[in-house]
């Protein structure tokens, strides 16, 4: 009975045990299970109310599209006090946002551009552009047209795929303004006319004064060389003008303006009056610093008198888009393919050797290889072609002092200190054996042209821009082996372009080996200027697009391959010696230059022992 007992109370304990265990963990599921319905009551709420604001804001977005006005006004308090509203407009190349605030664009993007982060490209971004003129409202009083709410009046597309947008504004006193925008298929140019009914009474003295503020940010890794690169340009009267950001400044225009643009390194946005702008002014500011992202702000007043009656309408165009040298061509208004600096100011003499050398080459090797970097090779290896007959009498120039070298050392050990002695002698030499002391430099001096037609091309070439070859992610600026925690002065910057590296290298091998070929210097700075030089580059090409430092790399190698052939293959050393020496025994008659030379070196010496003579 006592084991019974002890069993029983075993058997009641695990059985106290087990229901105590089944009622935890059915509790514990309950709790568990009513968490878990709760949980989906509150996301069918959170549903609903979802719902029914997104549902609120689409009434909302409806009823402001259609009437972007408030309805309890009319007349000019109706265009002051409506509600702002956006419709979104594109064609095959453009994203525009257009605001009933002014009746205009408030976001511009482009569909084929991307910055660093991978955004769309925006030329115009959350109303960092306006357009604005002033209108009469009442006696005494104006307001800007960008300051007042203008009603939606819808988008047409016509057969030809153009979609005209229409924004209306009306007065108090019968006095209508719409601003109509039509995008034209695959076109970064869009038409903007400005239709004014009742022009005695919305313009005083019916003179339309159109303002273009615009605040230009940065699109490029480098803000500083982005900077350097943009410029304010404009067409009056015909001719093409440009003014650099480098600080702040206003310039005014007192003949017709035909457009006016702010031109960055590789977009602008321009725009354009079919019917010139009487007069114009431009106003900017720069920041100083290199900090932030804004270029420049500008402001630009237009005036333009109309003589058209009581309606008008001001037949505007503006083109958001790449400074394409084809497109700016091709759009239809005259000289806007000028904003691609290909060549101007005191370096406009390069650009026809753009435009019909280096571009159609360029686009030729373009077809067949999909590499910017190999194209940009073999554009090199091509000037460097044409230009080989250049080299090659530079070179045999080089070869003709070299072979003189031992005369030349004589002349030195003879004459000493005496460099006026030397110089006529060393003249003379060169007279008798032939040889123009500067025919290794003419050549040279000749193909500078190319080298600033490049810097020219490969700094606005937006083909490049996104384009990586090798390390370098983008052909279009400097590329980055190594980025340093602080910044070096005279322009390298806070970074190491591996490119730079490569092309300063090769230029110092060049320099090197030139020396070897040329008599000894006496003159220390023409002595040492082969070491200077290399290191002037490593400042001033660390921040160029490593396009341009490639190619200077290519046509470095290039040149050494070629001076290791021309003198060791083509030119015959022992020939030269020979046509010296003939040339020696030739009558010799002297030129202008030499004469010249000859007897400013003979003063020269005169002067100096009358000078001696005269401390003695």
């Amino acid at each position: 009975m006592q084991g019974m007992d002890r069993n029983t109370i075993v058997g009641f304990v695990l059985l106290g045990v087990l229901l105590f265990a089944y009622l935890f963990f059915s509790s514990k599921s309950s709790r568990e299970m009513q968490v878990k319905q709760q949980q989906y009551a509150d996301s069918i709420a959170r549903v609903e109310a979802g719902k029914k604001k997104l549902q609120n804001e689409i009434a909302k977005a409806v009823d402001s599209s259609n009437n972007a006005i408030d309805s309890t006004a009319s007349g000019w308090e109706k265009a002051e006090k409506g509600i702002e509203a956006f419709q979104t407009i594109e064609n095959e190349l453009l994203l525009l946002k257009f605001s009933t605030r002014g009746g205009q664009p408030a976001n511009v993007s482009l569909k084929h551009f991307r910055k660093g982060d991978s955004s769309l490209v925006q030329l115009v971004d959350q109303g960092s552009e306006r357009f604005s003129y002033a209108v009469n409202v009442a006696a005494n009083q104006s307001k800007q047209a960008s300051d007042l709410f203008f009603q939606y009046k819808g988008a047409q597309t016509d057969a030809a795929g153009n979609q005209t947008v229409q924004y209306e504004l009306n007065g108090s006193n019968g006095e209508s303004i719409v601003h109509e925008f039509v995008i034209h298929p695959n076109s970064y140019l869009i038409d903007f006319n400005v239709k004014l009914s009742g022009v005695n009474s919305l313009l005083t003295q019916q003179q339309f004064n159109f303002q273009w503020n615009v605040d230009a940010h940065k699109q490029e890794k480098d803000l500083r060389y982005e900077r350097q690169q943009s410029q304010l340009v404009l067409v009056e009267d015909g001719a093409y003008d440009y003014f650099n950001m480098v600080s702040s400044n206003q310039k005014k225009f007192e003949k017709p303006v035909s457009w006016a643009s702010i031109k960055q390194q590789f977009f602008n946005t321009t725009v354009v009056n079919k019917d010139k702008f009487d007069a114009a002014q431009m106003d900017w500011t720069t920041p100083s610093e290199d900090t932030g992202t804004l270029i420049t702000s500008a402001k630009l007043s237009f005036q333009k008198k109309i003589n058209s009656g009581n309606a008008a309408t001001i037949p505007l165009q503006v083109y958001y888009g790449p400074n394409d040298y084809k497109i700016l061509r091709n759009i239809g208004v005259d000289k806007m393919d000028k904003i691609v600096n290909l060549g101007q100011g005191i370096y406009s003499f390069v650009r026809p050797i753009n435009q019909y050398i280096v571009m159609p080459v360029f686009d030729f090797i373009k077809k067949f290889f999909s590499s910017y970097g190999i194209v940009i090779a073999l554009l090199t290896i091509f000037i460097r072609l044409i230009t080989s007959p250049l080299v090659y009498t530079s070179y045999l120039s080089g070869a003709k002092m070299k072979a003189l070298r031992p005369e030349i050392d004589q002349l030195k050990a003879k004459y000493g200190d005496d460099q006026q002695t030397f110089g006529l002698e060393q003249m003379k030499l060169f007279r008798e054996a032939g040889v123009n002391p500067l025919g290794g430099c003419i050549p040279a001096l000749l193909q500078i042209p190319i080298f600033f037609a490049l810097y020219s091309f490969f700094n606005s070439n937006v083909a490049l821009r996104g384009q990586s070859f090798l390390w370098a992610k983008d052909l279009s600026t400097y590329d980055v082996i190594a980025q340093l925690p602080f910044s070096i002065p005279l322009g390298f910057g806070d970074h190491i372009s591996l490119f730079t590296i490569t092309a300063v290298v090769t230029s110092f091998a060049i320099s090197l080996y030139n020396m070897n070929m040329t008599p000894d210097q006496n003159n220390p700075m023409l002595k040492y200027m082969p070491y200077f030089f290399p290191v002037f580059m490593l400042f001033f090409f660390n921040r160029l697009p490593s396009a341009l430092t490639w190619y200077y790399t290519v046509s470095n190698l290039i040149t050494l391959a070629l001076q290791f052939v021309i003198q060791n293959y083509i030119i015959n050393h022992e020939k030269i010696v020979t046509q010296l020496a003939e040339n020696r025994n030739k009558p010799k008659t002297k030129s202008k230059w030499q004469q010249k030379m000859e007897e400013m070196q003979a003063s020269q010496k005169k002067m100096q022992e009358m000078r001696q003579k005269g401390g003695k």
